[in-house]
């Protein structure tokens, strides 16, 4: 009967451990969510699915630096708004966008007039950012050979303007 006993609360002890450990995985593991940024915007792509908080950011040593999971957008001039992210998360997607395709953000309709893939060191940030006549969104994700460190050779662009 004692033997019986230990048997029991070994399995008990096993399938807890299992219950936790599965736990940790699924929780522990997650990556940062938009709770740890400053929400100030959405963004939506229905053609690919993409629903995607934003979160403003700031250039720091005169670098970008992307959000791990969520959308970040940066702007210099009033009429246009840089969004990037990572190709691996949030843009994994953005590859299939067209140009025509719609694209929701902060409540303003914007269509997608360009889409191209250029070498990393062929991108200008002051001919990106420079001031449009119309409300414009240039959607940045890395592309081409992965570097290593969330970098790669090449950068995808998708430039959207408002209807």
């Amino acid at each position: 009967m004692e033997l019986k006993r230990r048997i029991d609360y070994r399995n008990v002890f096993i399938v807890i451990y299992f219950l936790v450990f599965i736990s940790y995985l699924v929780i522990g593991l997650l990556p940062a969510n938009a709770t740890d940024y400053h929400i100030s915007g959405h963004i939506i792509i229905p053609s690919i699915g993409l629903k995607s908080d934003v979160t403003e950011i700031e250039t720091r040593d005169g670098k970008i630096n992307t959000p791990d999971t969520i959308v970040g957008s940066y702007s210099t001039n009033k009429n246009k708004t840089l969004l990037i992210g990572h190709a691996s998360t949030v843009f994994e997607s953005l590859f299939e966008t067209k140009v025509g395709d719609r694209v929701l953000y902060n409540e303003q309709i914007y269509t997608i007039v360009a889409k191209q893939v250029y070498p990393k060191s062929e991108i200008r940030m002051s001919r990106l950012l420079r001031s449009s006549n119309r409300n414009t969104l240039v959607v940045m994700t890395c592309a081409g050979q992965d570097l290593g460190g969330g970098d790669a050779t090449h950068r995808l662009i998708v430039t959207a303007e408002a209807e």
